[in-house]
């Protein structure tokens, strides 16, 4: 078994209870355990105009190949609704694969640890909250290491019952 972390959005529709179902599913699949979430954060987009999102992030154990993991994350996307229009567009559902435990890995289709979360306050702080330290396989620092040099000013905890 290994751990991955993966990260959660939505600005489309009834973000909190997609959230809530999509990790309802990925811990319902036989081979994936959820092992830690998240709060939910209110974030500031990235991209074009549109409704601020709410994000989190997960832990989970799994046998799976990244790819397959992939597959599945991507397959509860299109169960809601998720269409792909435009580059950083809104969404109802966006599950993105950041970790595989040390794996350092880029295909066509998956790129291991993710490339942009670095530089994202809506993935680092969340996940932070659950994996603060996790060492990123690039930059040999740990996720909280990485938070302390990123804006976080667009993310606020989400307090909806």
């Amino acid at each position: 078994m290994v751990q991955s972390a993966i990260a959660l959005g939505s600005n489309l529709g009834d973000s909190l209870s997609i959230l809530n179902e999509s990790l309802n599913l990925i811990s319902q699949s036989p081979e994936i355990d959820l092992k830690a979430f998240s709060s939910w954060y209110r974030t500031v987009p990235i991209g074009p105009p549109q409704p601020n999102y709410l994000n989190g992030c997960a832990i989970l154990e799994t046998n799976l190949s990244p790819e397959k993991l992939l597959q599945i994350l991507l397959k509860i996307e299109q169960h809601f609704g998720r269409i792909r229009r435009e580059k950083w567009g809104p969404r109802t559902l966006d599950l993105d694969l950041l970790l595989y435990n040390d794996l350092i890995l880029e295909t066509d289709h998956l790129q291991i640890p993710h490339p942009r979360m670095l530089d994202r306050a809506f993935v680092l702080v969340p996940l932070v909250q659950i994996a603060p330290t996790w060492v990123h396989p690039v930059t040999q620092k740990t996720i909280i290491e990485l938070l302390d040099g990123v804006d976080c000013s667009g993310v606020t905890l989400d307090l909806t019952p």
